[in-house]
């Protein structure tokens, strides 16, 4: 389309930038649900203070860095695949992949808006606990793109992917001795 790669070399850097920025928000938002669960076992003194603080900080979080940074995300990537065009996008099909796994991240972009929704309200949604494991829900599609991104191939991505479930297993082992080293302290 375009004699100089300018074009694909600025999607890139937004692309990256958005990227590094709205994964910061979607690995700290669900920390902040935790902290906001536990907050709402507090006595009454400190949970109202506690709640409306950490509701606040999810809010500022989610509209003026996450829901952006989602935006310059997708501005940078889709400059780039303007730049390649039509046809490279159709003979590429781990691009399809990727972007499966976008959608699956979006959509847990907005399921955590509805969690804070319902937290602003003194709901109860989930334990802390499980709030632990859903936050690795965003690792895991990290790495799903990325290992897309970089292994294009059938075979080299199925390697990665059974690596990445090795890594999910991993996580999930380590959430629940975490938990348990926790109840050993008395901090649950």
């Amino acid at each position: 389309m375009f004699d100089t790669p300018w074009l694909y070399n600025l999607g890139k850097v937004i692309h990256f930038i958005g990227l590094i920025s709205w994964f910061a928000g979607l690995f700290y938002l669900p920390r902040l649900f935790i902290y906001h669960t536990e907050a709402l076992e507090r006595p009454e003194a400190e949970r109202g203070v506690l709640t409306e603080q950490y509701a606040l900080m999810q809010r500022r979080l989610y509209h003026i860095i996450m829901t952006p940074a989602m935006f310059i995300t997708f501005l940078g990537g889709s400059m780039m695949l303007f730049y390649y065009g039509w046809d490279w996008f159709v003979a590429n099909i781990w691009m399809h992949w990727k972007l499966g796994f976008i959608i699956l991240l979006v959509s847990y972009h907005f399921y955590g808006k509805s969690i804070m929704q319902r937290l602003a309200r003194n709901e109860f949604v989930m334990s802390s606990a499980k709030f632990r494991m859903y936050n690795e829900i965003a690792t895991l599609l990290l790495l799903a793109i990325v290992l897309l991104a970089v292994y294009k191939s059938r075979i080299d991505f199925l390697i990665a992917f059974l690596s990445l479930i090795a890594f999910g297993i991993s996580l999930m082992m380590g959430i629940k001795a975490y938990k348990r080293y926790r109840e050993r302290k008395g901090e649950v």
